[in-house]
Parts: structure tokens; sequence; C-alpha cells
């Protein structure tokens, strides 16, 4: 059990503002492959989506090159301000009606994002190090308003841009940007002093934090894997299910599980503690249920699956809220403070290549999109049976009795 620690209000001012960003983020990237190949810029689809593609690759990079500059050169929260306003500049330049509108708009918001994200993440993580037993619980806070900014972002901004104006849509995400760094005066930099030290070897440390980095990136490596078969289901159910979806809900039906979901383990880990690498192991025995479910379902589904289809993904969120945030939980409590920012940018380092590797074999998944299903399924319980063996093996030495 917990020893008086409570969330403290900066949690707030942090979910607020992660919420506006990634509302700004992504719904500026609902707009812009429709932006190019619109009328104004008349572009080919195929170079559309090879600028986009470049674009959300380019911000991998840029995040390492941001949190560089937080961690050594100006410190994080400058960080986060500049890379704040330069996002934001970057979507006011894609108001621009022309291609040195749209190349200077998307480099400043790669440039932007690679200074907010891993900074901010790591800000956060450090206003938790003087209580460390609520890092996961205060993470999947985090993580739940990032989703629901996502979510808002793309349904609202993808639907003004659309209806109205691309120019409109630009014009809100870059004001939600700057909106996001109004909490962010409310919050109170970290005494290094007082934090908690972790009472482990630095071998420990690290192989807990590259176990981390390795697990992240499989997870959303399987995640990606299983992409097809599940995309195919939402179109095939879409149409067929006499359930009352609206068609543009089933898309983000993931996004709406997260909700109800993150908030039973929000509570539940802010007066419980169990070991981080517990619950990832439930996260991949969550994720290979959902993709036995999925198994379930023939190539050509029916309405009669749609439950099937909905209880697998309610696994699969479980899954993901077991893995996703609890990552940067363990980063944060076994990294260097001084550092984290570093750290936490190369969280997207293995998950990126680790989807080029399964990539490779992107077409032969296309055209079988069950294969990496059953892909996905080995993978996620071979992990999730090595991390119980881990928890065993772990349990045995604490408890064993010292001979004297």
């Amino acid at each position: 059990m917990y020893l008086n620690q409570k969330h403290h209000k900066e949690t707030l001012y942090f979910a607020i503002s992660t919420m506006l960003e990634r509302a700004s983020y992504y719904g500026l990237r609902a707009l812009v492959i429709l932006y190019m190949v619109g009328e104004i810029l008349k572009m080919e689809s195929a170079d559309a989506f090879s600028i986009y593609g470049i674009f959300t690759g380019s911000i991998v990079f840029s995040k390492i090159i941001g949190a560089v500059i937080g961690d050594i050169i100006i410190g994080n929260k400058k960080a986060i301000i500049a890379g704040g306003i330069i996002q934001a500049l970057g979507a006011f330049c894609l108001c621009i009606p022309s291609t040195i509108g749209l190349y200077l708009g998307l480099f400043l918001t790669v440039l932007g994002s690679g200074l907010f994200t891993p900074n901010f993440i790591s800000n956060f993580g450090k206003s938790y190090l003087m209580k460390t037993k609520l890092l996961d619980a205060g993470f999947t806070i985090f993580y739940l308003a990032l989703n629901l900014g996502s979510f808002l972002g793309i349904l609202a901004i993808g639907y003004i841009g659309e209806m109205y104006s691309y120019t409109i849509g630009f014009i809100i995400a870059g004001t939600l940007m700057l909106l996001a760094l109004i909490p962010l005066y409310y919050t109170k930099a970290v005494n290094y002093q007082k934090i908690e030290v972790i009472k482990s070897s630095p071998s420990k440390r690290l192989i807990s934090i590259l176990s981390a980095l390795l697990l992240v990136g499989l997870f959303w490596g399987f995640y990606e894997l299983s992409g097809n078969r599940i995309y195919d289901l939402q179109l095939q159910l879409m149409e067929k299910s006499t359930l009352a979806i609206p068609k543009h809900i089933w898309q983000s039906l993931n996004a709406i599980f997260i909700l109800p979901i993150s908030i039973i383990a929000i509570v539940i880990w802010s007066y419980l503690f169990s070991n981080q690498f517990f619950k990832l192991m439930i996260g991949f025995i969550s994720g290979a249920i959902s993709f036995g479910i999925l198994l379930l379902v023939p190539e050509t589904a029916t309405d009669s699956h749609t439950m099937t289809y909905l209880i697998s993904l309610v696994f699969l969120v479980i899954s993901e809220i077991h893995i996703a945030p609890i990552v940067y939980s363990i980063l944060t409590k076994f990294a260097n403070p001084k550092y984290l920012a570093i750290l936490v940018s190369l969280v997207f380092l293995p998950t990126r290549l680790i989807s080029l590797i399964f990539g490779l074999y992107r077409d032969r998944l296309y055209d079988y999109p069950m294969l990496g299903l059953k892909i996905g399924l080995i993978g996620m319980a071979i992990i999730g049976v090595l991390l119980g063996i881990y928890q065993l093996f772990r349990r045995k030495v604490t408890w064993s009795p010292k001979l004297d």
C-alpha cells in the first residue's frame, strides 16, 4: 500500500498541456495529405504520401536532437517552450498557399515537435520522482490525456479543415499549440537533491532500461504486424454490422476504449503497487489473447463476428495500457534524471527500427494478413511467458532464506 502519496496538481497542468499539444499535432497531420492533393497544391498522391512519410520519419530523429538540446544545452523547460512556439509557427506557415509554405511549415513542425515532446515527457516524469510508486498511475494519466487529445484533434480539426477550410484548420492547430504552453507556467522545477534514490546496482538499472526499450519496440512491431488484419476487419464490419456505430467512429474505437480502461488502471495503480515488469507481462499476455480472439474470425467476417472483434479490441487496449505508459515509468525510475529526455527520445528509435524490419515483409503480409496476426500472437505469447518466468525467478530470489 502507498504511504501518504497523492497525485499533485501539476499532473493536471501537464495533462491539459499534452492534450492540447496532441490535438494540435494530430489535427495538423489529419489535414496535411488532403491539403497537398487538394485544389491549392494539386500534388500527385504518390508525391504527397512520400512527403508525409519523410515528415513523420524525421520527427523520430528530431526528438533525439531536441532531447540533447534540452538536457545538455538550454534546459528542458526552455526547450519545451521554444519547441511549442516553433511547432505553432509551423502550423501557421502551412496557411501560406504554396510549396514553400508547405515545406517550411513541415520543417518547423518537425523541429518544434522534436524539442517539445521528449523534454515534456521528461519533465512530467521528474515531477513524480519524489513519489516513484505513483509513476505508473501518473504516466497512465499522461497517456490518457495524450490519446484524448489525439482523438479530439483528428475529429475536430480534421472535420473543420475538410468542411470549411484547410487554412482555418491549420490556424486552430497553431493556436492550440500556443495554448498548450500556458499550463506549463504553473509547473515547478524538480529539486534533485530530494529525489528518492533507486537502491539497485548500475548494471541492474541498465538492464531494466535496455529491456524496456526493446520490449516497447517489439510491442509496437507486433501491433503493426496485426494492423492489416485489424483494418480489414474494420472495413468489413463497418458495412455489415447492425450495431448503431457511425462509420467514422469505427477507426477510433481503440481510442474510445482507452478512456474507461485507463481510468480503471489509474484508480487501481494509485492505491496498489505491483512491479512494472509484472505489468508488462500482463500487457503481452493480453496482446496475445487479443490476437488469438481475432484468429477466430474468418477472413470474410459477418455481423455475428462484431462482438468478437470488439472483445479483441478491449484486450488490445488492456495490453497497450500495461505497456506504453509503463515503459516511460521504468525509464524515469531507473535513469539519471539529468539525461532523462535523451533516454525518452530513444524510445522511438527501437520502435521505428523494428517497424522497418517488419516492413520488409509488408507486401507478403498485405496479401496474407492472417500471417501477421499469427506472428504477433506467437511473439506476444513468448515474451509474456518469458516475463512470467522472470517474475517467478525474481520472487524466488527475493523470498529465498539466507544461509549463514
